[in-house]
């Protein structure tokens, strides 16, 4: 069964959490990565694991005003690629973020913000404008004069899901708090979203040198692994 195949299957059995995270399931990769594999290997998830090529994908960043491509970025630069929205009441993509901006600060004091492409792509288009997230950035402490973060937001939310399913095996599906245990007091919230925390770490090359995934666990990925995972794999 492939990746794709394996996702649809989880569609319709319901196994993705609400707003919550499944836990790390990183793989083994190839030769292209400077990150040798993981200590731990668990199942076949459905996203890019260590080894694996980075999905092509290109999306408008409504802040710089710009096409956006992965492709872009080959043979350039190092990326973090990440996928939130900027309602999100539980703390997962906050957490994301959180890990992004620490990197983004210590490679600009380490001298190689340039060798680094932080991307992070919305998937509520329909809440999360140009400034919406310009302040968003501001609150999380992002530098987006360092030109090195792009905010990428699809036309629509079904582009999104579009690009999440097929481009990564992720599912992103709208529900009501009310719905979701834990949530039931979020009134303000007209809707809000199940979905899989992940970072990908990708070297310069294209290749997924980590998943990291569940990053609010106990085992979840910390800031200073991924700055320092991110600094290896930037100095090769």
């Amino acid at each position: 069964m492939d990746r794709r195949t394996y996702l649809a299957s989880l569609s319709v059995t319901g196994a993705v959490a609400a707003a919550g995270c499944l836990e790390s399931l990183p793989g083994t990769g190839g030769s292209q990565t400077v990150l040798g594999p993981p200590e731990e290997t668990r199942g076949d998830p459905v996203y890019p694991i260590h080894g694996e090529e980075l999905p092509s994908f290109s999306l408008p960043d409504p802040i710089a005003g710009e096409e956006i491509a992965s492709e872009q970025f080959e043979d350039e630069r190092a990326m973090l690629v990440t996928f939130f929205y900027t309602s999100c009441p539980d703390g997962v993509c906050p957490a994301l973020m959180l890990r992004l901006r620490r990197a983004q600060e210590e490679a600009a004091a380490g001298g190689y913000g340039d060798d680094v492409a932080f991307l992070s792509m919305t998937f509520d288009p329909e809440r999360d404008t140009a400034d919406v997230l310009r302040s968003y950035a501001t609150q999380r402490g992002i530098d987006l004069e360092a030109g090195n973060w792009h905010f990428l937001r699809p036309e629509s939310y079904e582009d999104g899901t579009a690009v999440l399913e097929e481009k990564f095996g992720l599912v992103v599906e709208k529900v009501d708090p009310e719905n979701v245990e834990g949530h039931e007091n979020h009134g303000s919230l007209e809707y809000m979203f199940s979905h899989i925390s992940l970072i990908l770490l990708v070297n310069e090359r294209g290749i997924v040198e980590r998943a990291y995934q569940n990053v609010t666990a106990p085992s979840g990925v910390q800031p200073s692994e991924l700055v320092s995972d991110l600094e290896t794999v930037v100095n090769g």
